[in-house]
């Protein structure tokens, strides 16, 4: 058996200056890390049979008959493209699992792709650098897939970290926040996230700021002008163990981040956000495009308690997390000799 994971990340500033139609122009930049919450994939040789898919979070099996064509459509479609990537149709059986459900904000489909693509990489002794892992995932995601999607995911996924990614027609590049322990404690012992109930495909909400970038709507460009400056200004307060001015940035992003496309908030999540300001939150935001998912929130600790029950009584649930630095990585291979095992028998 080979295990892989991959965390979800969280990301404070600059996303959206992450897609191609932004970027390629002006340049993108985001400040994002990692959260010790992960997607895990369970490779198991199936000794010649054939190829099977099992998905926890979308109560999906597949099973692909040897010698047939394998194409990445319906459910399951981003494993099988990322299978179909790796020439693998046969003798594998798959298990994927998630700590968070699935549409919340956190970059899960990415995660999936990275968790995918280091443990098939491992698996068929295709070793791959970080970079490359998500150069591949981005690749499968947006060019094979057509997703709609930015590549801060895929990056922070595969880097794991406190990273500033800088993005480029001619490339990206990511910078290790390297802050000192104690602002590191600070931050963590600060950031809430809040489980609102709900998901949500990003893809519409991702497509339509796609399309006004595109077009060059000025209301959209400006809004993503202010969030790479924002991202600039993120990677200062975090280098500065400057908190409360993170929470003040929060706050200022959220609003502009309301401008961008229809369905990023919606009167009930302004509710749950003015709820949280009202009992101590200094700012936060939604997590990914918005819509729905988690409420990441910057608070005092000694206003935690009051904000998580005022919360609460909203039917919004805590998800108690830390920051992690490790990415994607193998936690379990016993694949060579199971290969070698399958091959004697």
């Amino acid at each position: 058996m080979l295990i892989a994971r991959a965390p979800v990340r969280i990301s404070f500033a600059g996303g959206g200056t992450d897609l191609e139609a932004y970027y390629a122009e002006h340049g993108g930049m985001v400040v994002s890390t990692t959260i010790d919450k992960y997607f895990y994939v369970f490779l198991t040789p199936n000794h010649g049979g054939s190829l099977q898919l099992t998905s926890s979070d979308y109560r999906a099996f597949y099973r692909h008959a040897n010698g047939h064509l394998l194409l990445w459509d319906g459910d399951l479609r981003l494993p099988k493209a990322v299978l179909h990537e790796f020439g693998i149709d046969e003798g594998l059986s798959i298990f994927l699992a998630s700590e968070v459900p699935p549409g919340t904000g956190l970059g899960s489909s990415s995660t999936v792709a990275v968790a995918l693509v280091k443990a098939l990489s491992t698996y068929v002794g295709r070793p791959m650098s970080r970079c490359e892992i998500a150069e591949l995932a981005c690749r499968i995601e947006i060019d094979k897939l057509g997703e709609p999607i930015g590549r801060q995911d895929q990056y922070e996924a595969a880097f794991g970290g406190i990273n500033a990614i800088y993005f480029e027609a001619t490339g990206t590049e990511v910078e290790r926040l390297e802050i000192s322990v104690a602002a590191r404690r600070a931050l963590e012992a600060s950031l809430l996230l809040f489980f609102t109930g709900s998901s949500r495909h990003a893809s519409q909400i991702l497509r339509q700021q796609r399309e006004s970038i595109s077009r060059r709507e000025p209301v959209v460009v400006e809004s993503l002008h202010f969030m790479r400056a924002a991202a600039l200004e993120c990677r200062q307060r975090l280098l500065a163990a400057d908190v409360e001015g993170l929470g003040a940035l929060l706050d200022r992003c959220w609003s502009e981040k309301k401008r961008l496309a229809r369905g990023i908030s919606n009167p009930q999540i302004d509710h749950w956000y003015e709820v949280a300001r009202s009992h101590g939150a200094l700012g936060g935001k939604v997590t990914g495009a918005g819509g729905g998912g988690f409420l990441l929130l910057v608070c005092p600790p000694e206003c935690q308690t009051v904000l998580t029950e005022a919360l609460e009584r909203e039917a919004l649930y805590r998800m108690d997390f830390h920051l992690e630095d490790a990415g994607a990585k193998v936690l379990t291979n016993t694949s060579s000799w199971l290969r070698m095992e399958a091959a004697v028998a």
